[in-house]
């Protein structure tokens, strides 16, 4: 497994026992004995109660996961995450949310960071978090919703992002002249069995930009013919 190295020391680093030489061999040590890769190596000087905006070190370990360059993240043990048990799986969620694990150099610790530990305290903290994003992921989908009906009502397109090769106006859709030309254009290479990418190369090569004047690329076009083959489905 590729990772990312995560070293934690207090700020008072005269006062750190478990300084960052310490937990950069004992990491060393667990990657060689487990087969692992370390991809890069991040450290933060912060108390072990620091929020996840103090986090430097962190935040770009994390970016690593979510980028796809590390598949996690380790430590030399549990409380060189955090000290604090909330903070701790609030960290462990949110690497998580990128597909990524938190995984621990000291023996024993990995069931409570991979989720399985049946520690009451943990399972609690993971049942609160769980229903708070929940709860967030429903406003959200509430808030979006109000705002849409409250479009609608003021006579604007309410039925979320305007499709390509349309534009909005009292509401409705019109036709966007040169975005069709383009839609269709991509609807006839598709038919013809061209490639997503051979067919955004095309439209770069003919100098067609996208909506925003950028460059095309085949997840934009695959996109593209998505929702308008939907369209003509319904």
């Amino acid at each position: 497994m590729k990772v990312v190295a995560y070293v934690r020391v207090s700020s008072a680093k005269q006062q750190e026992a478990f300084g960052p030489d310490v937990q950069r061999a004992a990491i060393r040590e667990w990657a060689k004995r487990h087969g692992h890769r370390i991809t890069a190596w991040r450290e933060d000087a912060i108390s072990g109660a620091s929020e996840l905006a103090d986090r430097d070190g962190w935040l770009m370990a994390a970016e690593a996961v979510k980028t796809g360059k590390a598949e996690g993240v380790v430590v030399a043990r549990l409380d060189r995450l955090a000290r604090d048990v909330m903070i701790q799986e609030l960290l462990l969620r949110r690497l998580s949310e990128f597909g990524g694990v938190v995984l621990s150099a000291r023996d024993g610790e990995n069931d409570m960071l991979i989720g399985t530990s049946n520690d009451p305290s943990r399972k609690m903290i993971r049942t609160i978090l769980g229903a708070i994003s929940e709860y967030d992921r429903e406003m959200t989908v509430e808030r979006l919703a109000a705002a849409r009906r409250a479009k609608a009502a003021k006579g604007g397109y309410a039925h979320g992002t305007v499709p390509y090769g349309y534009r909005s106006a009292k509401g409705k859709l019109v036709p966007v002249p040169a975005e069709q030309r383009a839609l269709a254009l991509m609807c006839q290479l598709a038919a013809q069995g061209e490639t997503l990418t051979d067919i955004a190369a095309r439209l770069n090569d003919d100098g067609v930009p996208t909506r925003r004047g950028g460059k095309w690329r085949h997840g934009t076009v695959a996109r593209i013919l998505k929702r308008h083959n939907e369209r003509t489905a319904a």
